[in-house]
């Protein structure tokens, strides 16, 4: 039976180093970092996320700011209030919660951020240093966040063939970046796999990692892995369940309960990869305001 990677635990762990570091920052009379969210619309998933966040924020000692628009607010109206934010010398980083309604360019939003404010790493300038391994900008909260998991629990990666599942430039493409780049949870060997990818199945049994980013609830199965891999799933799709409170539950892109018995290691859904998502974009956070506050 595979051993299970604790997101919840291990974003604990660092949620600490970080509340500490704010503490001491607090103590000596400056302020504390601060984080702005904009969400656009009453989606029940975005919000839920966006809630989390704002509780994470104030379990570090953060500041933290939530703006609500309606769903029909203009793009003009939208670029504004960013624009508001991005002058605001008291907020450090700000996020636009995706997706955006179909009427707005989300990439023309994404863009429009400060490079230096942008702590969920999707402006060009933050994915181009990326690409160049210059970890001086912020990539991506959940990329990121993995990375950290992979770090506390000493797993390597280096010499290993790592399958990413997903294209994304969220996650799919930032992950096989990071595998493949030089560093202490890089040097893997990483195939990037996509909707188009032939023979997917043996390419992923192939794999010692397997990052499945995808969106489709239960997609990676027992076929896909070769015993005694490490599997990351990504995914968080709401699916209806009458049996739960609120009609639904978050399923992963990972049959876990046939994967688990194959896998060395393995992110449950929920508790995984999404509790360090969150404490990597406090991460992004705090190191915009020791850069630029």
């Amino acid at each position: 039976m595979a051993m299970r990677l604790d997101g919840k635990a291990v974003s604990a762990h660092f949620k600490g180093q970080i509340a500490e570091e704010v503490a001491e920052l607090t103590a000596s009379g400056k302020r504390p970092p601060h984080l702005a969210a904009i969400l656009v619309g009453d989606d029940g998933g975005s919000r839920t996320y966006i809630e989390a966040k704002d509780r994470a924020c104030k379990e570090v000692g953060f500041s933290s700011t939530i703006l609500y628009f309606n769903a029909d607010i203009s793009q003009d109206e939208l670029l504004r209030e960013v624009q508001k934010i991005n002058e605001n010398s008291e907020i450090d980083g700000l996020i636009v919660q995706l997706p955006l309604p179909s009427h707005i360019d989300e990439n023309l939003i994404t863009q429009t951020i400060f490079p230096k404010k942008d702590v969920d790493g999707f402006h060009d300038i933050n994915m181009g240093k990326l690409t160049k391994g210059d970890y001086s900008g912020y990539v991506s909260a959940t990329p990121l966040g993995i990375t950290m998991l992979l770090k506390y629990y000493d797993i390597e990666t280096s010499g290993k063939h790592a399958v990413v599942i997903g294209r994304s430039n969220i996650v799919g493409r930032p992950m096989s970046i990071l595998l493949s780049d030089s560093s202490e949870t890089g040097n893997a060997t990483v195939t990037l796999c996509h909707s188009r990818t032939k023979n997917l199945i043996e390419i992923c049994r192939t794999a010692d990692i397997v990052v499945a980013a995808i969106g489709k609830p239960y997609f990676v199965t027992p076929e896909m892995i070769k015993p005694g891999a490490i599997v990351i799933d990504v995914g968080t799709t709401r699916i209806d369940d009458d049996t739960r409170e609120h009609g639904w539950r978050l399923a992963g892109d990972v049959d876990f309960k046939l994967v688990e018995p194959l896998a060395s290691m393995i992110t449950p859904v929920p508790g995984g990869v999404g509790p360090m998502t969150i404490t990597a974009l406090l991460n992004n956070t705090l190191k915009a305001y020791k850069q630029y506050a």
